[in-house]
Formats: C-alpha cells, sequence, structure tokens
C-alpha cells in the first residue's frame, strides 16, 4: 500500500512539472493563433493602428511677445518642430522655404 502511494505521488509530481514546463504552454504574449492546414495553429499578424497626421500649416499668426527674436532683429516661433518667420510685409508668420533668403519681406534690412 504504501509502494501504490509513493508512486502515486511521483507520477503526479511528474505530471505536474511536464504540464507546466514553457515548452508546452505557448507564451501569453506571442500573439493570436488560428488553425490553419491539418488543424496546426498559425500565427495571426496583429494590426496597429495608424497614426492621424496633422496637417502642417504653411502660414500661423502669433503674437510678437511669445515669438523669439535673433541676433539680427529677425521674429521666428517654433511650434511642433518647426519653425516659422515673420514677413515684415503683413506680419504673418511662414514655415521656412528655400525662397526666404531671397524675399526681402523676410530679410532683416
Amino acid at each position: 500500500m504504501k509502494n501504490v502511494l509513493v508512486l502515486t505521488t511521483t507520477v503526479f509530481m511528474l505530471f505536474l512539472f511536464t504540464g507546466c514546463n514553457r515548452k508546452t504552454n505557448p507564451e501569453t504574449n506571442s500573439g493570436r493563433y488560428v488553425l490553419g492546414a491539418n488543424n496546426k495553429p498559425v500565427a495571426v499578424k496583429t494590426v496597429k493602428p495608424k497614426k492621424i497626421k496633422t496637417a502642417i500649416p504653411k502660414v500661423i499668426v502669433v503674437n510678437d511677445a511669445v515669438a523669439s527674436k535673433t541676433f539680427d532683429g529677425k521674429y521666428y516661433y517654433d511650434l511642433e518642430g518647426r519653425r516659422y518667420w515673420r514677413n515684415k510685409k503683413d506680419g504673418k508668420y511662414y514655415l521656412y522655404n528655400k525662397s526666404m533668403a531671397t524675399d526681402p519681406n523676410f530679410k532683416n534690412r
């Protein structure tokens, strides 16, 4: 009787340790699975939501009190990593482009 109890306990412990093995239990963060051909699990790719891109304005209106000033007197304003420069003619701030280098309304003198 004692041998049967020891044998039963040993078999129970063996099932307990092998049943909780990492090889027999899939990881929880490994993704979702569906049954494919021959009833084998096939991983399903998870779809990431697309980021909504906001439009970048070409022209903004900013109070000169909150704008920064360069050492040579030009006003600029940084918005979301983009720099806008003040136009002397209309007082609006324009997103930088190459034509500003030759435009007299964006020059200091």
